[in-house]
């Protein structure tokens, strides 16, 4: 069974590699090349220019190449982990994977490139020959002490960054990892003494940035294949080791293993035993980072030691050290800000901002991908997940920062804040055009219920509203799930103390709640009896009660069940005093730009009057966001070419329009294509009402539209925003199943903009 798994996993793994395309790597165009012209500015004889500008200032290749943001893998094939010395060739899918990492992550190209030269002197010189093309080099897989000997000369005649991951990106995030774990365990770096295994390039490193973090070199006791490493032992024996010597007489790692506190472990499989674990101080801290199979499992510690921390090299264990959680995000900021290197100061910074990371509460993003895992900071969560997207916004921008202090910088930047702002935005796709929405919210403190308080994106939205905004989270839920749902999820917020809590089973105001419902409904069929069950069970209904009778000013529901349920509830309750439910209208963030879509929801087939409060509306909300309104009416008439029934109904709305003269531009009827190209626009009505793309679609059927956005959402990979229930006065809004907790952080800063400031 487990050969026939194994072989599975052998053949999937190919395959990935092999389809569609050979290769996990390709090289896109960023400018368009479609034309003569754009020919001639690309190449002969547009790209002289370009030429010319580098040639007066070098500095200008950061701004007319890809030089800034291109960053060389190189490697020799001499020392692939977990493979050994494969050779050049062999090592390329392992370079392509790092330029992948480094996409993903932090948005920087690469180029893999393996050199067939095992000399460390003729690689160094090909590394730096190859200065002009980028703006960092990330050496890889280079075996020690060659590695040594590369980095040095290479950083010695180069004005770029160079990084060897294996040596400085394991360093860094194992200085995270037992920055946390000795807060956990009560000691200080000063005090602890420290064994370590394995004398190559990482352990090396690792010992060398556990000394800059305040280690005493004299409590490090270092071990390899040929027992303690002291003074006077000729046997594998390099300047990197001697800095390490202990003693003058030979020691196995037994003799020395006694009291210490921290074990590192950069070797083998089986290296350290739980007798040896045994023999350690209390408290102790355990990195059993060797791959695939770590010095010492686990369930062979905790047998021995229930209190020892532990963190090793693989993704089934808590505390993984993986490189990924610094190399990017390093070199984001290295080459944000035209660093010259990378220096002591910028590793630093990039380990603080790891460990400051675990510390605070779990990203939601993050804690969606590793469902099921501890995410709360501990001895089982010391460093973050790889995939916690704030690691960009947070580590970067520390490593811009201390760049800049240092003077290494050659472009500084003017607002750091703005600067980790950005690239929070790159991440969170949301970020950005939300900004707008999220200052005006900060005019008022408003109070916004959610009406399914016990669903973890809820716990997690009104943990981020506490942190990100001045409104109030009201959660409706049992208070025995909402607090063992804070406490799983590794929340810091508890119900009566960071937010108000309504028990739909036991709340004093049960009675005032079912009397103010059969006061609304009496006449709608609704007995008192009908009312008290309502309220007992029926949470969104709970919810409207509440902003009715000014206890909440806006309310939130649709974590489940169908819009229109939730919506008929609404209606009943809020849909009062001239306010009724007018469309729904979804942000849809894509990678060129919103694009705002509407009715997604509230009229199947809109009247011809609707249709023209859903535009007038857009175009409002639109405006919420920064933007100006371009509203395009989108049926399958274009331009009065079809008769049927949405064609006429759109041509109605787009009279009705006419008639009262928007502030904002609109045109209509159209397909799609045309309301999104003005080249098409030209040729089928030439001098229409608004230039480029528009940037709302409102369709004549809420299934066309609801399609639209959801095809946008799964196969362009558009983020929603919404929906947005116009009409309501912000009163109330209802969601989807499939919203994240960011979305609903977003929707309630829709919900806390007071609707004066931006009606």
């Amino acid at each position: 069974m487990d050969e026939a798994r194994n072989d599975n996993a052998r053949q999937a793994a190919l395959d990935y590699h092999e389809f569609p395309k050979p290769g996990k790597l390709e090289i896109r165009a960023t400018k368009p090349l479609a034309n003569g012209r754009d020919l001639a500015r690309a190449y002969s004889p547009g790209v002289a220019e370009a030429c010319l500008e580098i040639k007066a200032d070098p500095a200008t290749a950061s701004r007319y190449t890809s030089k800034g943001n291109l960053v060389a893998v190189i490697s020799n094939g001499t020392a692939v982990l977990g493979l050994g010395n494969i050779g050049a060739l062999a090592s390329k899918p392992v370079m392509e994977g790092k330029a992948v990492l480094f996409k993903k992550f932090a948005n920087i190209d690469c180029f893999d490139i393996e050199v067939n030269e095992p000399d460390p002197v003729k690689l160094a010189e090909i590394v730096c020959a190859l200065e002009p093309t980028f703006g960092a080099i990330n050496l890889e897989d280079i075996k020690a002490p060659d590695c040594f000997i590369v980095e040095r000369l290479c950083r010695e005649r180069m004005k770029i960054p160079v990084f060897h991951d294996d040596q400085h990106g394991t360093a860094i995030v194992v200085g995270a990892a037992a920055t946390n774990a000795l807060i956990v365990a009560g000691k200080r770096f000063e005090d602890i003494k420290i064994v370590s295994t394995g004398g190559g390039a990482a352990g090396i490193a690792c010992l060398e940035m556990l000394v800059k973090l305040g280690v005493q070199r004299r409590n490090i006791w270092l071990c390899d294949l040929d027992g303690l490493v002291y003074q006077g032992r000729a046997a594998q024996m390099t300047p990197q080791k001697e800095a390490f010597a202990q003693g003058t007489t030979p020691a196995t790692l037994d003799d020395v293993i006694a009291g210490a506190d921290l074990f590192l472990g950069l070797s083998g499989p089986g290296v350290l035993t739980p007798e040896m674990v045994a023999k350690m101080a209390p408290k102790p801290i355990i990195f059993a980072l060797a791959n695939p199979t770590p010095e010492i499992l686990p369930d062979a510690v905790r047998a021995v030691a229930p209190d020892a921390i532990m963190a090793t090299g693989r993704s089934d264990f808590p505390n993984q050290v993986n490189n990924v959680l610094c190399f990017p995000f390093i070199f984001r900021g290295a080459l944000d800000v035209g660093a010259t290197t990378i220096n002591d100061e910028m590793e630093i910074a990039c380990i603080e901002g790891i460990a400051a990371l675990a510390r605070a509460t779990t990203s939601a993003e993050a804690a969606a991908a590793y469902r099921g895992e501890t995410m709360s900071f501990g001895p089982d969560y010391l460093i973050p997940k790889p995939f916690d997207p704030r690691l960009i916004g947070v580590v970067a921008s520390a490593v811009a920062k201390a760049a800049m202090e240092t003077g290494v910088a050659a472009r500084p930047i003017a607002d750091l804040e703005a600067y980790k702002r950005q690239l929070d935005g790159s991440v969170f796709k949301s970020a950005l055009i939300m900004r707008p929405v999220f200052e005006a919210s900060k005019m008022a403190t408003r109070r916004i219920v959610f009406a399914e308080g016990e669903d973890e994106r809820v716990l997690r939205a009104a943990n981020a509203m506490l942190e990100e905004t001045t409104d109030l989270p009201i959660l409706i839920g049992r208070p025995e799930v909402v607090e063992a749902r804070c406490e799983r999820a590794g929340l810091p917020i508890r119900p009566g103390k960071d937010f108000h809590l309504v028990n739909p089973e036991n709340d004093h105001r049960y009675r005032d709640y079912w009397g103010t419902y059969h006061d609304l409904m009496s006449r709608r069929g609704v007995t008192p009896d009908i009312a008290r069950a309502v309220m007992r069970t029926n949470t969104t209904a709970i919810a409207a009660i509440m902003v009715h009778r000014d206890e909440a000013d806006s309310m939130i529901c649709g974590t489940f069940g169908q819009f229109n349920w939730h919506l008929g509830y609404i209606r009943q309750i809020l849909a009062r005093g001239g306010l009724h439910p007018v469309a729904a209208l979804s942000l849809m963030i894509l990678e060129d730009g919103p694009l705002f879509i509407a009715d997604t929801h509230v009229h199947p087939e809109p009247t011809p009057e609707q249709i023209m409060h859903t535009v007038i509306g857009a175009a409002r909300h639109v405006r919420r966001f920064g933007l100006t309104p371009k509203v395009a009416l989108c049926t399958q008439s274009q331009f009065g070419n079809m008769d049927n029934g949405n064609a006429q109904r759109m041509r109605a709305a787009l009279e009705m329009l006419d008639q009262r003269e928007p502030d904002f531009s609109y045109e209509g009827e159209m397909n799609i294509d045309a309301a999104l190209d003005q080249s098409i626009r030209d040729r089928l009505l030439p001098g229409s009402r608004y230039d480029g793309a528009a940037n709302t679609l409102v369709f004549a059927s809420s299934e066309v539209a609801s399609g639209v956005r959801n095809i946008l959402k799964m196969k362009s990979g558009g983020l929603e925003v919404g929906p947005i229930l116009m009409g309501m006065g912000n009163k109330a809004h209802v969601v989807t199943p499939a919203i994240t907790a960011r979305g609903l952080l977003n929707m309630s800063a829709i919900a806390g903009t007071p609707v004066a400031h931006y009606g």
